[in-house]
């Protein structure tokens, strides 16, 4: 008897909870940046690396289509978006616009609690960026979401969560692009900018925030900016 009430108090799983799933995963994997730029992900593939049928990876694409996050092809497969200039430019002014006016609207309701939670994500990205394991770019990149995100949800902005969380999803490729400049030039100060930002936040500074966050948000960007430049240079020269 005790058998059956088990079962009966399971929940199926139906199909959508495994699109949910699905769908979350490829989302978290494009945020993180586990995917190339100008990389074709085919679905079949996808399926089998999921071990889940076709159709949820199907659905789940086209939603990251319409996310601005992917990009379709004429073969019916999709790609990552080809890093360009334009595209850059514009990912860091919606970012530094967005992620700035939620830095303010949480400034006033971030505690103690947030504080001490911010210099413990700082320390282990420090820890994780001066660390020599494989996974060291996916690492740095959580712990770099999780800072950001724990400032943001304190605005309370149901409105703007939504903008900031499509922005980072279109940021993926180039999150990935400055995890290898960082680790190719052996960059070891990454996250200076978290602890201006925190000590900023601590003395209720708005400005000292916004050009703490501007500055870490652009800091990335600005090394992709100058590889692309290289390679036009150097391109050009040939």
């Amino acid at each position: 008897m005790d058998s059956v009430r088990g079962r009966d108090a399971v929940t199926p799983v139906g199909r959508e909870t495994v699109n949910a799933r699905v769908f979350a995963e490829l989302r978290k994997s494009l945020i993180h940046g586990l995917f190339e730029a100008g990389e074709v992900l085919r679905i079949v593939d996808l399926a089998d690396a999921m071990q889940t049928s076709t159709m949820p990876v199907r659905e789940a694409l086209a939603r990251l289509v319409s996310a601005q996050a992917l990009e379709a092809l004429p073969s019916r497969s999709v790609r990552v978006p080809l890093i360009t200039r334009e595209r850059l430019d514009d990912l860091a002014r919606a970012r530094c616009l967005v992620e700035g006016e939620l830095t303010n609207l949480a400034l006033p309701r971030l505690d103690e609690a947030d504080f001490a939670a911010l210099r413990a994500l700082t320390i282990d990205c420090e820890a994780a960026f001066a660390g020599t394991a494989p996974d060291r770019a996916q690492a740095t990149s959580k712990l770099n979401h999780a800072f950001h995100f724990r400032i943001y949800q304190a605005a309370g902005s149901a409105v703007l969560i939504p903008v900031v969380e499509s922005l980072w999803l279109q940021s993926g490729p180039y999150v990935r692009a400055a995890a290898r400049i960082h680790e190719e030039e052996g960059h070891r100060l990454a996250v200076h900018h978290h602890w201006k930002l925190i000590e900023a936040l601590e003395h209720r500074d708005p400005a000292g925030a916004v050009a703490a966050l501007t500055a870490d948000i652009t800091n990335s960007f600005d090394l992709i900016r100058r590889r692309l430049a290289t390679a036009a240079r150097d391109g050009g020269g040939r």
